[in-house]
């Protein structure tokens, strides 16, 4: 049986408190966090599958086209711990090259990840599987119950873009220290043309605006809010100065979002920016890399050359 350490243990006062402030911001914000809950996950999973979002496909092109090169630069026999595990299908698929002695999954989403390892354990009986429930959005600290290391951190799916470029070399730093001597394999999306882009965050089928509007249902469930789906629609920017897509949810009339406590008048037009998705030219992403303390940077990328996969060595120190 998967073992599980659950670090995320819910501060309904707390939450309630970091969403009710975001709101009351100008303009209101909810962070990226929140969108995933059990419905949350499943949606972005569907959100993969879609012809118009390409990093997925292209960043499984690049592992499996550099897999023997990938796994040279990590080794085998390690333990691999798996940044928003989800439903641990990009791991999975790096196992049979690292031959993971342990392999940890680390989600805020614990139900959803409970399930994902159980199902993972009748296909790998031989790998020591451990879920790791917690919230890593402001820093990753490793629990001691871990052990000293070295660890091979994964973050795929280019998750590193939900943060804003300053916020991304904290983050990096911290992961530096979780490795605890070991590396770090990470997933990057790549600056591309608009209109691709565009499409991506912003389907025909409109899996993305479920997935986005889904928060609203979430608010209500955590704040009391009174949100309507009616009342609000999806909407995808993308910044070319920033280099980033935003999705925000856009009210749709002049109304007033209350919750026990406190609201948040906003006028038709008025956004809550609900994610950033950074983009990186493959240059940046190695010097942000080493600023954060990584050392021996190797990058690959995709055909299309719309996606880089990056592994480097954790410096000492």
């Amino acid at each position: 049986m998967p073992q599980f350490i659950s670090l995320h243990h819910e501060d309904s006062a707390a939450v309630r408190r970091e969403l009710a402030a975001g709101l009351c911001e100008r303009p209101p914000r909810v962070s990226p966090k929140y969108l995933y809950d059990a419905l949350g996950s499943r949606l972005f999973e569907a959100i993969t599958e879609l012809p118009e979002y390409t990093p997925t496909r292209a960043e499984r092109s690049i592992v499996d086209t550099h897999l023997g090169d990938i796994a040279a630069a990590i080794g085998t026999g390690g333990t691999l711990v798996d940044l928003g595990a989800g439903n641990c299908a990009k791991a999975a698929r790096l196992f049979d090259a690292l031959q993971p002695r342990r392999y940890v999954a680390v989600d805020i989403a614990v139900d959803f990840l409970r399930d994902a390892l159980l199902a993972l354990e009748f296909r790998h009986p031989e790998v020591e599987l451990v879920g790791l429930g917690m919230d890593f959005s402001a820093g990753l600290v490793l629990p001691t119950e871990l052990g000293e290391g070295p660890f091979t951190v994964l973050y795929p799916g280019s998750s590193i873009g939900n943060f804003t470029p300053d916020e991304a070399l904290a983050f990096l730093r911290s992961v530096r220290l979780a490795c605890r001597g070991g590396g770090l394999l990470i997933g990057v999306d790549r600056v591309r043309d608009a209109t691709s882009l565009q499409l991506a965050y912003d389907d025909p089928l409109q899996v993305t605006a479920a997935f986005n509007r889904n928060l609203l249902r979430r608010l209500n469930q955590l704040l009391g809010t009174d949100a309507r789906l009616e009342d609000f629609r999806h909407l995808a920017v993308y910044d070319v100065q920033r280099s980033r897509i935003e999705m925000h949810l856009e009210a749709l009339r002049d109304l007033t979002l209350s919750w026990p406590g406190g609201s948040c008048p906003m006028a038709a037009g008025e956004r809550i920016h609900t994610e950033n998705s950074c983009k990186y030219e493959p240059a940046d992403f190695q010097a942000l890399l080493e600023a954060a303390g990584f050392q021996d940077v190797q990058g690959w990328t995709d055909a299309q050359r719309s996606f880089s996969v990056f592994h480097a060595r954790a410096a000492e120190g």
